[in-house]
């Protein structure tokens, strides 16, 4: 099952390495991870998405409360909670293929951010399904770079 872990840190050194050791010491992957400070510089939010049997990180969670500069932990399910991604994606252009690409990322609601001759720019936020549907959506264009923020989640409460 994929978990969705919200931490709340004290904005310190080291305090990422220590974190994602717990899931590495474990044997689990982190399929993503936002890590930013908050409102207040003293401390950062990280969302770490990460697929396991429930009671291992549930284990992995109890482990991070543990730690010194961790403040809150909390492991959202999806209805708990609103969740989004941002990706940019640099896709190949010529004076053709504009206008559809202009079209698909209208449908989306996505932004072109950058464009030139060769190419543009597109940034698109929301669920984990639709960046991935839009990247397929563009793909037969000829994608050049892409770059994808993984998840941030908040509780809706």
């Amino acid at each position: 099952m994929k978990h969705t872990i919200s931490i709340l840190v004290r904005n310190q050194f080291g305090v990422l390495a220590r974190v994602a050791g717990l899931f590495s010491g474990r044997g689990y992957n982190i399929d993503s991870l936002c890590v930013a400070e908050t409102q207040d510089p003293d401390y950062s939010q990280m969302t770490i998405v990460a697929r396991g049997e429930d009671d291992i990180l549930e284990q992995i969670n109890k482990q991070l409360n543990k730690l010194v500069d961790v403040v809150k932990v909390a492991d959202f399910r999806e209805k708990e909670c609103v969740i989004r991604e941002m990706a940019l994606i640099k896709v190949n252009t010529s004076s053709q293929t504009r206008g559809e690409i202009i079209q698909i990322v209208n449908v989306f609601r996505a932004k072109t951010i950058d464009i030139s001759h060769k190419s543009m720019t597109v940034e698109v936020t929301g669920p984990e399904n639709k960046i991935s549907a839009i990247i397929e959506m563009l793909t037969p264009f000829g994608i050049k770079e892409i770059s994808r923020t993984g998840r941030v989640a908040m509780a809706r409460k």
